[in-house]
């Protein structure tokens, strides 16, 4: 049954991308100095799949969902970036416009709607300059732009309810249209988990903003990460800076958790690790850990990472090999790694993708993607709606190749 509106339900967040424009690293000193990015440079045409009841496959309202992959026309073929959040869907093009569709909840789409029909369509949010990076989340949206400014919209989310997503007074309020946020010093990179948005600066340092209960902030003891703590909002909702030993060359966000790769090339990481799925293990595991931890499942294997994807209860992570590694919860195939009753305690090799070359990598809440260098697709983990665009419903418990229509 298609999701009520004005009322969000549980929803699979992924991104699905070219392989990312990585932050140029300049060490001067000692010290680690990032580049503002550049857009990345590969056009190309945006393809969905799965539930799109409130329009966030883009693909008009006669399509509500599709077990294969679908080009969404009304984007043409300029477009660089992509993400999906909960029920909607941002695309950044290569004049640096950003457009989006879906559900326009507490403002998540950035631009003002007038109904079902306008929601669903692909339309251009007004930005006071050119976007270099995009991301989503549940609710909310994000753009870096050319100039390191980092304007967010719509709203974070709690055990509580609606957050908002910026201090109005002493209570958080929603932003319907892009809102600049305040930072010390230009941005080189963004990311969104299910309700926080983690900024790395050109410093090497990292703010985080939002809903911070599992730890995902990474800058509060569990205490003070509820509304109901001394500060309020105030701490929440206003971006403050992580503690690192090291400066930060990436960052990426999880549904619950924050992952920073540092000039060392180490790993560290904050948020829920129920299920071990931070590669945090030992003495140091926790249910949740709410300040920077090193990853030793990471720092185990002899190779370098470039990119991680984190869904709720597991990651996946990509080499300079492109090999790809998964662990944490193993339920309904997510990773990847065949039928087998325990989960991953270590980041193991995904058998299926070991004579493939993969170039990007994407989680949904209970799903996963990898992207050759070939060009093809494969999916797997949970697929009830159709979201891993094999062309049914079921759930995958190894890599599966993706279904795509001839370029129009």
């Amino acid at each position: 049954m298609p999701a009520a509106r004005g009322v969000k339900r549980a929803a699979s967040k992924s991104s699905a991308t070219a392989a990312p424009t990585v932050p140029k690293n300049k060490k001067k000193r000692g010290a680690i100095q990032l580049e503002i990015p550049t857009a990345p440079k590969k056009r190309g045409r945006v393809l969905t799949c799965g539930q799109g009841d409130v329009g966030q496959l883009g693909l008009g309202e006669d399509v509500i969902e599709t077990t294969k992959f679908k080009y969404v026309t009304a984007l043409g073929d300029k477009i660089v970036d992509v993400h999906a959040g909960g029920m909607h869907t941002i695309a950044l093009d290569s004049s640096g416009k950003v457009w989006t569709f879906g559900c326009n909840d507490e403002g998540a789409l950035g631009r003002p709607t007038s109904g079902d029909s306008d929601e669903g369509s692909p339309r251009g949010v007004a930005l006071p300059g050119r976007a270099v990076a995009v991301a989503a989340g549940d609710s909310h949206s994000a753009a870096l732009l050319h100039t390191g400014d980092v304007y967010a919209w719509g709203a974070f989310r709690d055990s509580h309810g609606s957050m908002g997503l910026v201090m109005r007074g002493r209570a958080g309020k929603p932003c319907a249209a892009p809102e600049r946020l305040p930072l010390p010093e230009p941005a080189a990179d963004i990311a969104s988990g299910g309700d926080h948005l983690v900024i790395l600066t050109t410093s090497g340092a990292v703010y985080t903003m939002g809903c911070g209960e599992q730890g995902q902030l990474g800058r509060l003891s569990q205490r003070s990460a509820s509304r109901d703590a001394r500060q309020g909002f105030s701490a929440l909702l206003v971006p403050a800076r992580v503690t690192l030993k090291a400066g930060a060359s990436r960052v990426w966000a999880g549904y619950h958790a924050t992952v920073v790769q540092d000039s060392n090339d180490k790993m560290f990481a904050w948020g829920l690790n129920n299920y071990g799925q931070l590669g945090i293990t030992g003495e140091k595991r926790k249910t949740a850990l709410f300040s920077p931890t090193e990853c030793d499942a990471f720092s185990s294997h002899n190779t370098t990472w470039t990119s991680v994807a984190c869904g709720q209860h597991h990651t996946i992570a990509l080499d300079a090999n492109g090999q790809v590694y998964a662990i944490g919860r193993c339920e309904y195939g997510r990773l990847g790694l065949g039928d087998r009753a325990g989960d991953a305690e270590v980041l193991e090799p995904i058998p299926k993708l070991q004579n493939k070359k993969v170039v990007c990598i994407a989680a949904g809440t209970s799903n996963s993607f990898a992207v050759t260098d070939t060009g093809e697709v494969f999916s797997w983990g949970m697929g009830s709606e159709g979201q891993l665009g094999t062309g049914g419903c079921a759930d995958a418990a190894e890599p599966a190749a993706a279904l795509a229509p001839p370029a129009p």
